[in-house]
C-alpha cells in the first residue's frame, strides 16, 4: 500500500537504478540480435564521424540518431517481452501491438539512415573521387 510520504533522496536508491538499467542493457546485448546490429551500425557511425571529422551539428545529428534508434528497440523489446508475458498465445490484438512497436524501429531506423547517408555520403564521395584522380 503507498502512503503519501513524501520521500527522501536516497543516494543508494538512484544507484540501484542505474544498476537496473544496466542489466537491461546486458540483457538487450545477450538476447537481442537486432540490438547487436544497431551497436554495430552505431560504432560504424562513430568512427566515420571520427574519420571524416565532421562538424558538432553533424556529431549532435548522429547522437540523436543512434539514440532514437536505440531506444526505439528497447522499447519495441520490451513490449515484446511484455507481450509474450500477457499473451503467450497467439492473438490478433497483441500482433497488431507487436507489429507497431517494430514499425516505430523501423522509422528510427530509417531516418538514422537518411541522416547518416546526408552527412557521410558527399564526403565519401569526395574521398573517392579524390583516389580516382590520383
Amino acid at each position: 500500500m503507498r502512503t503519501n510520504k513524501k520521500q527522501i533522496f536516497s543516494l543508494k536508491d538512484r544507484i540501484k537504478s542505474f544498476t537496473y538499467a544496466f542489466s537491461g542493457l546486458k540483457t538487450l546485448w545477450q538476447e537481442e540480435h537486432n540490438f547487436r546490429i544497431h551497436i554495430f551500425a552505431a560504432i560504424l557511425a562513430i568512427v566515420a564521424g571520427v574519420i571524416f571529422n565532421i562538424s558538432v551539428i553533424e556529431w549532435l545529428a548522429v547522437i540523436l540518431s543512434v539514440g532514437l534508434v536505440l531506444t526505439a528497440e528497447i522499447i519495441n523489446t520490451s513490449i515484446e517481452k511484455l507481450s509474450g508475458f500477457v499473451s503467450p498465445e497467439k492473438h490478433e490484438t497483441i500482433k497488431k501491438v507487436k507489429d507497431l512497436a517494430a514499425a516505430g524501429v523501423l522509422v528510427a531506423a530509417t531516418s538514422a539512415l537518411i541522416t547518416g547517408l546526408i552527412i557521410f555520403l558527399p564526403k565519401l564521395l569526395t574521398l573517392l573521387s579524390l583516389n580516382i584522380e590520383l
